[in-house]
């Protein structure tokens, strides 16, 4: 179905297109100032630090199938190979013979492995590359810029280069301020619920802030492992919601769900939020959080802000980047 005319207004709304000039990768990143991330940094008062990633393993809500899987780790070497200098002794070519001379030369052993997996799979940011309409990308850069080479503009290395997403977080717990667990399937989170949880946590939002909006929907995973489930029912952030994030200048949104937004399709359209926020405003988007942690301490000692680390890996030219975010209070 076609987008309406509603979202279309809205898109011209909240475009940032040269808003940081021509040239800009970075979107609303920009709003991550130094005196911005200075503060921030002093909302780490108490020292205690609170993960907010899922596990990499192959029990992730990715399942075994389809363009996306969970990740797979392998060992290349470990404890069981003790005897590799002997079962290695004039086989191979150079590198095994590297491994058995090292091996052969003394007691001390090593362990080394390596992972395979999509860079959208767990916990993550989305680059301003990863979606389009229209033929374009963010900042009006030709969708053509990305090729089976990589981004050529707005790559995830950008965020990487300028020091990852650091800032102060805020946590909006949209559940808890429902007295809810987590939300129902399919519940779309509005703007006025947005505001409603930052009135009752009487939480400022500042310039720069980046938002983290609990549902508690990561919870249904655990209770059910059922990825097809989890992704299709999953509740989230209305489109509408666009306005509202560029009105108090976001700098990042991270959602404990599978795309922020709401799974259903709303309004006849799958996805739009992402078009509106990568697209037309810059602004990434986190997936798959973990929050319950953090909604926990937050709720104890009344404090929705802190310091957030959250880099992004240095792949040049991903459209995607696995994180394992921090919060700091």
């Amino acid at each position: 179905m076609p987008v309406t005319e509603e979202w279309r207004k809205v898109a011209e709304r909240v475009r940032n297109w040269g808003r940081w000039g021509d040239d800009d990768q970075l979107g609303t990143l920009n709003l991550l100032t130094p005196d911005r991330i200075a503060y921030a940094a002093t909302r780490a008062r108490a020292g205690r630090t609170i993960q907010l990633g899922i596990p990499f393993d192959a029990y992730g809500p990715q399942g075994s199938s389809g363009f996306r899987r969970n990740p797979i780790h392998l060992m290349a070497v470990d404890g069981g190979d003790a005897d590799l200098a002997t079962v290695l002794d004039g086989w191979g070519g150079r590198n095994e013979a590297q491994v058995a001379g090292m091996y052969a030369a003394g007691p001390m052993r090593y362990n080394d492995d390596y992972i395979m997996m999509p860079l959208q799979t767990a916990t993550q940011w989305d680059a301003l590359s990863h979606v389009y309409y229209d033929g374009l990308l963010y900042n009006g850069f030709p969708a053509a810029a990305v090729t089976s080479f990589g981004a050529a503009k707005l790559g995830i290395e950008h965020v990487a280069e300028r020091g990852g997403v650091v800032g102060r977080g805020v946590l909006l717990d949209v559940a808890r301020h429902h007295h809810l667990d987590r939300l129902e399937a399919g519940t779309i989170v509005t703007p006025r619920d947005l505001q409603a949880t930052a009135d009752a946590q009487d939480v400022e939002l500042r310039p720069g802030d980046i938002l983290l909006v609990r549902t508690g929907w990561w919870t249904r995973f655990l209770e059910t492992r059922r990825p097809a489930e989890w992704f299709g029912a999953s509740p989230g952030l209305s489109w509408r919601c666009a306005e509202w994030l560029h009105e108090h200048d976001i700098a990042a949104v991270a959602v404990d769900n599978p795309a922020v937004e709401v799974m259903r399709p709303e309004d006849g359209v799958m996805m739009p939020l992402h078009m509106l926020a990568l697209r037309d405003m810059g602004l990434p988007l986190g997936e798959i959080w973990d929050l319950e942690a953090l909604s926990r301490d937050c709720a104890e000692d009344g404090v929705h802000d802190f310091l957030l680390c959250a880099p992004a890996l240095r792949i040049p030219g991903a459209v995607g980047t696995p994180i394992s975010p921090i919060a700091i209070k």
